[in-house]
């Protein structure tokens, strides 16, 4: 392998989705040779106990249906776990660092109803209180990591710098702008000053299917490569990033492995998030309880791809791009799907069901109850949620989910339904035409439950 290449991003975020996407561009790019990562983990460091030994390097597998492709992956040229709170400000102080890529998961914001950092979560008030006591006291939210991280930066006189959001939000450079803004008005009004006059928040729409590594895969790499990876990455052929950003500072060129830079992210990350995103979350809960345990399985029930179809087609009702466009998006989508090499775990897309289906489902429910319709698909998508939260199909793993899990466990299904729509949006449960499609699709999925209560 050739020397790393020197550091002039961070990545905050260290996951698989990122050593596919990102790192992938990156490594794909022209001037590969010239843009090197300093990666940060989330709370855990178990990818940075792994990788550290390897010198970043690792094994990215593409799963297409004609077999594993593995390839070694070198960008990450320092990886830290997010305890290492000294070294994530070093790097935001160089002036060399001109990008901060992230993937935190939506839930990582940190966002109140109103979009704005909410402070009444125990994390960021201790953040806050950590920060403004010490602005080099290790802080643990990615608002304050971030928020801090651009403190050292200006203390240092590095300059301009762009933070670009890569996580399944609408709008998500204006989402990070946000809260990172909040969290440093919180601290330091000063701070925040220059944070808005100097820092780029750039968009993007990120767009490759990425399971969860398996001691399978890790044999496989031996068997096909000869060597042992502590921590491959499967992933699909597929890949897409649609960026829009200034990059004051420059940044590699995406562009040569295949990303578009663009003026608009929007009409293309309302189509990942409606279409994919969305179509997942609804395979999640329904697919898992009708007793599959991946996409692939749940794709290939025909009562399952149905239930897609038809969110699908309310969706596609209210996008902006080309509707040829959009067909050839489903098209592909379900090809992918399908794909037998890609296990994509339901239980694993289930994960933070309160804060993904308020992005994934609830505009389309919006655009198509003002058109006078009531969206089928989009109520099987609230009715399998609403009986996951009762204990059916994937286990529950969103730590925002307590207000819908109580509502959800609260009496017979009839009369929390109304009660957990109200969670995702104040007054969603008033509309006795959508709650009682909710209440139908639901019998579809469970009778037993329903006639249970």
């Amino acid at each position: 392998m050739p020397p790393a290449p020197p550091v002039r991003m961070i990545h905050l975020g260290i996951g698989n989705f990122h050593r596919a996407h990102q790192a992938w561009y990156t490594a794909h790019a022209e001037d590969a040779a010239d843009w090197g990562y300093a990666g940060f983990t989330g709370n855990s460091p178990r990818i940075s106990d792994a990788l550290a030994p390897q010198d970043g390097l690792y094994t990215l597998v593409t799963q297409g249906a004609d077999g594993d492709h593995p390839e070694v992956i070198g960008c990450l040229a320092e990886v830290h776990p997010a305890a290492d709170h000294e070294a994530l400000l070093t790097a935001f102080a160089d002036p060399k660092v001109a990008v901060v890529t992230i993937t935190v998961t939506e839930q990582g914001y940190l966002r109140g109803p109103d979009g704005r950092l909410d402070t009444s979560q125990d994390v960021v008030t201790d953040d806050i209180a950590t920060a403004g006591s010490d602005p080099r006291a290790a802080v643990v939210s990615a608002p304050a990591r971030i928020a801090m991280g651009l403190a050292a930066r200006r203390a240092a006189g590095a300059g301009a710098i762009t933070i670009l959001s890569c996580d399944n939000l609408p709008a998500n450079g204006e989402a990070a702008r946000q809260v990172v803004i909040d969290f440093a008005e919180a601290v330091d009004p000063e701070l925040a000053a220059w944070i808005a006059a100097t820092v780029d928040f750039a968009t993007s729409m990120v767009d490759r299917i990425t399971p969860a590594t398996t001691p399978a895969l890790a044999a496989r790499v031996e068997e096909l490569c000869g060597w042992v990876d502590a921590s491959p990455v499967p992933t699909e052929p597929f890949h897409e990033w649609v960026v829009a950003g200034r990059f004051p500072a420059g940044r590699p060129r995406w562009e040569t492995a295949g990303a578009r830079m663009v003026d608009d992210v929007e009409p293309y990350e309302q189509r990942k998030l409606w279409l994919l995103n969305g179509s997942h979350s609804l395979l999640a809960y329904a697919g898992s309880i009708r007793g599959h345990e991946t996409v692939e399985q749940a794709i290939k029930d025909p009562v399952c791809r149905g239930w897609v179809e038809l969110f699908w087609a309310e969706a596609s009702r209210h996008l902006v791009l080309p509707q040829e466009e959009n067909v050839a998006y489903r098209q592909a989508l379900v090809e992918r799907f399908e794909n037998p090499n890609i296990r994509h775990n339901l239980a694993q897309i289930a994960h933070d069901g309160s804060t993904k289906l308020v992005v994934r489902t609830l505009p389309t429910i919006r655009e198509e109850r003002a058109a006078g319709r009531v969206p089928r698909g989009c109520a099987t998508a609230l009715a399998a949620w609403t009986l996951h939260l009762r204990g059916l199909g994937a286990p529950v793993a969103d730590r925002l989910a307590g207000p819908a899990l109580e509502a959800a466990t609260s009496g017979p299904l009839d009369a929390v339904v109304p009660k957990v729509l109200d969670t995702l949006a104040p007054g969603l449960g008033s509309d006795t035409a959508l709650v009682a499609c909710v209440l139908e699709q639901a019998a579809l999925l469970d009778p037993e439950v329903v006639q249970a209560g």
